[in-house]
């Protein structure tokens, strides 16, 4: 017999039908969803190969015996906007299958929720993924979404953006900016490595004047983790985790091309905690302020400029996990 096969839904179309399949498990203090489908809120701005490994995912959940619905983004807030559709809307789980700016969105649109979120990772770096273990091959996926286990997270919120793992401001934020959607499906995550390059040769220093929990510091960059894992695979923040209440701070003191790249060298040999210029500073809201135009970076996106204020909220979001 062959194994059933997801649903389309279009941008407009209603709600899927009603079934009857095994479903993930509820969390404890989540009410027990009415319908057993799955709805996956999918980014298709992606390479051809990671297109084949969502249907290959697709597939495998079917086969674990989970009935899917699909909706597909057109454009950028698509995923916000199906997300807060989705609220009460009875799904077992809501899973988003993108890279970690469309997480982001479907993250911040449900956090406070009794929604269950899940991943399906296809981005060019999948950070988030990387930080709570989610593989990328199609049939751990599906294992992973059947089975239900989950735990609660912290978010945290930037000029009214919410962010899941990390945002920055500085050299961090200047490189995403040079990052584009072309470069990005040309190189992969080559892509950060040239838009670091351009920067640095085209690098302007700047103070950032910072207060992080009524306490007033300086630094030449700043990245605001809520995670230990950075770029990736890369741990900038050793201890930060996001189950807790308390986001790291991470400062960059020194200004100058050889201090950016003595600061890069560290993080990718995982000697970042050695360098003396580097402080981590535990904080659960802050206000930076930075030269005119200086842009703000979260989860991979570029989301303003400074001055801005951020804060971890006191809402949380229930996540599937390994």
């Amino acid at each position: 017999m062959n194994a059933p096969q997801p649903k389309i839904i279009s941008r407009r179309a209603g709600a899927p039908a009603r079934v009857r399949p095994r479903r993930p498990r509820a969390p404890s203090g989540v009410k027990r969803a009415k319908s057993d489908t799955i709805l996956v809120i999918y980014n298709p701005v992606a390479g051809r190969r990671r297109r084949r490994r969502f249907q290959r995912t697709l597939r495998a959940i079917a086969r674990t015996g989970c009935h899917v619905a699909v909706r597909e983004t057109a454009a950028s807030g698509d995923a916000q906007i199906f997300a807060r559709e989705a609220v009460g809307g009875g799904f077992a789980a809501i899973v988003v299958a993108g890279g970690d700016g469309t997480i982001n969105e479907v993250a911040g649109a449900l956090a406070g929720s009794k929604e269950v979120l899940g991943i399906i990772p296809l981005g060019t770096t999948n950070v988030l993924a990387a930080e709570i273990g989610v593989p990328t091959r199609p049939e751990r996926i599906a294992r992973i979404i059947a089975a239900g286990n989950h735990k609660r997270i912290r978010i945290g919120e930037i000029s009214n953006h919410r962010f899941v793992m990390m945002a920055g401001v500085g050299f961090d934020a200047r490189t995403v900016v040079r990052v584009t959607p072309g470069l990005k499906r040309l190189t992969g995550k080559l892509a950060y490595v040239i838009a670091a390059l351009s920067e640095w040769i085209h690098y302007k220093p700047a103070r950032l004047r910072l207060t992080l929990d009524g306490t007033e510091m300086t630094a030449a960059s700043a990245v605001i983790a809520n995670g230990h894992y950075y770029a990736g695979r890369f741990v900038l923040a050793p201890e930060a985790r996001l189950e807790q209440a308390a986001l790291h701070v991470c400062l960059f003191e020194r200004a100058g091309r050889w201090n950016l790249l003595r600061y890069t060298l560290a993080i990718a040999l995982g000697l970042i905690g050695r360098l003396p210029d580097v402080r981590i500073v535990r904080a659960k809201s802050g206000v930076i302020f930075g030269a005119e135009n200086e842009p703000v970076q979260a989860d991979g996106d570029v989301i303003g400029q400074t001055p801005i204020a951020f804060a971890l909220l006191p809402a949380s979001l229930t996540m599937l996990v390994p």
